[in-house]
């Protein structure tokens, strides 16, 4: 594995300070530009990205598009910019690029500065963006089907609109009336960080045709019509993905389902653009639906299938194809043992290329529509995503990255792959790859019951003066996951600017490692997952560069559960950072935004069984609580929870004088992440402090914005 050089054409480089790498500066490395989401043009001579950066104040993040050449020739280009930032790049069928942006229109009588997302066009031939459709709910990423001018956007409703007019007076009359109220008739109510309803997601279409794009000398742009194609649709649209069929004619998507109990399911359907008569494609009851991609020649239907899990039997998610006009569905590759995601058409129609988690790695596989054969395409140590195909079918593009560099734009050779997999080539891409404070390497061991658990582990420089270094384990979230692409938020690298090594580990319930890895911790998160932990650190503790006697866990949301269950089961660690974590789950189960999905994980009697508010009283380790009030996946309870008894019932309770070693960082208006910038300075100059105070016996300052 190897970093890449420096890109060319870098977006906004920041003012070099005198830190050895950004990690050393929590303010240089929040500023790095972070690139993701890419677009290919129909002929594949343009290729564009979104690159976020923070604005001018610091506190947030905008995001512009830019173009990065495909033959790698030329250095990356910025295409737009406003201060309120551009995103869900897409090009149409005569190459002019759509995205969505709440920028002013110029061409509006008087801009509103809260105005809602809109759909904006940037001409091909170099003309000024243009705004090409409105809501007063905002509008979403736009689809353009392959051959024909025909585009899909979708957009929020209210649900006693009568047409666009009323949409937008009714949106106006809550938000002069300072209304938020919403009536919930279903389930769910939120999801992750967002509040549901009262509008709900519609389909809308427009024809693209060329004078809606001219306009003409002296008028204003015209904008297209778009025509409502699932109207008084509820909440079935909610969290879901559509496609268009390469001649227009048909929608495509995963529409939910409601089912006894609060439950729901997702099913597959089609559209036709024309009338809006809807038809199901696929209803299998045992299984949720969806990610549908339309193959070239409009044949054939691509989708995900994810079987419904029981307390006892884990999900297995598999791609599956179906006929556009109807008929039998059926699962491509059954036998392959992993998980397929990201699904693309090659430009015959002949194979789907996927992206798989697999052995630490997400690599492009290549799976062919007649045979189902499996094949590698990609032989980097590194993750793929966004996947995009040339219209010849020899050459794709995605994003790759690993923990030694974040996204970046490159390219396959797909001919080349058809003898055996190959590494991607980088793009000149728009962001340079940051200097790194340390060096990657992969462990692994064997666990009693014959497991092979591996991990990455990222470790500091070793100066003979400096001894062993001292160690983190860091568990991943999910718990159906994997350690094998880089995270902002969940970044080794800080950790080990400040001299630690960084354990990154695949437990049991991981994924990458075949469906009998995921059972092993199915419906019990105390039993393999944390024997595996325990296992895999003992080997990272044997190695010589290593201080096995200054140790430290932490983790997220799962991640966070084990480090509960971690703090209640061994006090071999010297400090345990718990954020975003479930405790009790007996009350986390009816408060998390799915519900119904957590009845399918553990029945009641699992569920207590493995929940870490039984074990307080063993809790002997300090412990430092992360925990956001929006947090809808883990509700805010869980943490107000294990705050207090971690204060009224560990060994570490508060004592007569209110002291306890145990610290809570709450955020009030922060979710599952601390995405805020400053914030996540905030959480790492917290976490440095409290890691230093009881792994390595120093004092460091808090933050003066703490007060």
């Amino acid at each position: 594995m190897s970093t890449e050089p420096p890109a060319r054409g870098s977006a906004e480089p920041t003012p070099e300070p005198e830190s050895p790498t950004p990690f050393h500066d929590l303010a240089r490395y929040v500023a790095l530009p972070r690139v993701s989401g890419l677009a290919l043009s129909p002929d594949g001579q343009r290729l564009v990205t979104s690159v976020a950066t923070l604005d001018d104040k610091r506190v947030t993040y905008g995001s512009a598009l830019w173009e990065v050449d495909p033959t790698g020739s030329f250095g990356a280009r910025r295409l737009t910019r406003s201060s309120a930032g551009e995103r869900g790049a897409a090009f149409t069928a005569a190459g002019d690029l759509l995205f969505t942006s709440a920028r002013p229109d110029p061409a509006a009588k008087a801009p509103a500065e809260d105005a809602p997302s809109a759909l904006w066009l940037l001409p091909a031939d170099g003309a000024e963006a243009r705004v090409l459709a409105t809501r007063a709910g905002g509008v979403g990423q736009p689809v353009v089907a392959r051959d024909v001018p025909v585009l899909l956007v979708t957009a929020d409703v209210l649900p006693s609109a009568r047409d666009a007019a009323h949409d937008e007076k009714l949106h106006a009359a809550r938000k002069d009336a300072k209304v938020s109220a919403i009536l919930h008739t279903g389930y769910p109510v939120r999801y992750w960080d967002q509040d549901l309803g009262p509008a709900t997601p519609h389909l809308l279409t427009a024809p693209l045709p060329a004078v809606a794009l001219e306009g003409a000398a002296g008028e204003p742009d015209p904008h297209v019509e778009l025509t409502d194609l699932t109207p008084g649709v509820g909440a079935a649209l909610t969290e879901t993905t559509a496609a268009l069929a390469p001649d227009g004619s048909v929608v495509v998507t995963s529409w939910l389902r409601p089912l006894a109990r609060g439950a729901q399911r997702s099913v597959l359907v089609a559209i036709d653009v024309a009338t809006g008569e809807r038809r199901t494609l696929v209803d299998d009851d045992g299984a949720d639906v969806a990610s549908p991609v339309v193959s070239p020649d409009g044949a054939w239907v691509a989708f995900t299938r994810e079987s419904i899990s029981t307390p006892h039997e884990a999900p297995r998610v598999t791609l599956a194809v179906v006929p556009l006009g109807g008929g039998a569905w059926r699962t491509l590759a059954p036998d392959w043992d992993r998980w397929p995601q990201g699904a693309q058409w090659l430009p015959d129609s002949s194979a789907l290329l996927v992206v798989a988690d697999d052995d630490g790695r997400s690599p492009v596989f290549r799976i062919d529509l007649a045979t189902a054969a499996v094949a590698r395409v990609t032989s980097d140590d590194a993750a793929f995503t966004d996947l995009q195909i040339d219209p010849g079918g020899q050459v794709a593009y995605a994003l790759r990255t690993s923990y030694l560099a974040p996204a970046h734009p490159v390219s396959i050779d797909l001919a080349a792959a058809a003898g055996g997999p190959v590494e991607a080539v980088a793009l000149r891409g728009p962001a340079a790859a940051p200097t790194l404070p340390g060096t990657l390497e992969e462990i692994e061991t064997t666990t009693p019951d014959g497991a092979r658990v591996r991990a990455w582990l990222a470790v500091p420089p070793a100066p003979a003066e400096a001894g062993p270094a001292p160690l983190v384990l860091w568990i991943h979230g999910g718990p159906l996951g994997s350690w094998n692409a880089w995270s902002w938020r969940w970044n080794p690298w800080l950790l080990v600017a400040r001299g630690y090594a960084v354990l990154l580990p695949d437990p049991a319930l991981s994924t990458g490692y075949g469906q009998d890895f995921v059972q092993r911790g199915w419906g019990a998160w105390g039993g393999a997952p944390f024997t595996d932990l325990m296992a895999i650190t003992d080997a990272a503790c044997a190695r010589a560069d290593i201080d096995e006697t200054r140790t430290a866990a932490m983790g997220g949301s799962f991640g966070g559960y084990m480090a509960n269950w971690v703090a209640g089961h061994t006090d071999r660690f010297r400090a345990v950072v718990t954020h975003a974590s479930l405790w009790a789950l007996d009350q986390f189960g009816p408060t998390t935004d799915v519900a119904y999905y957590w009845a399918r994980e553990m029945t009641d009697e699992m569920a207590l069984a493995n929940s870490p508010h039984r074990f307080v009283e063993q809790i002997r380790t300090p412990m430092l609580v992360v925990h956001g009030d929006r947090d809808y996946r883990v509700p805010i309870g869980e943490g107000l929870r294990l705050w207090f008894e971690l204060l009224s019932k560990s060994q570490l309770a508060a004592d007569d004088d209110g002291v306890t070693p145990h610290r809570f960082l709450y955020f009030p208006d922060e979710t599952h992440w601390v995405l805020s910038p400053q914030h996540a300075i905030v959480w790492y100059q917290v976490v440095d402090a409290f890691l230093a105070r009881h792994v390595l016996g120093e004092e460091r300052d808090l933050p003066e914005v703490l007060g």
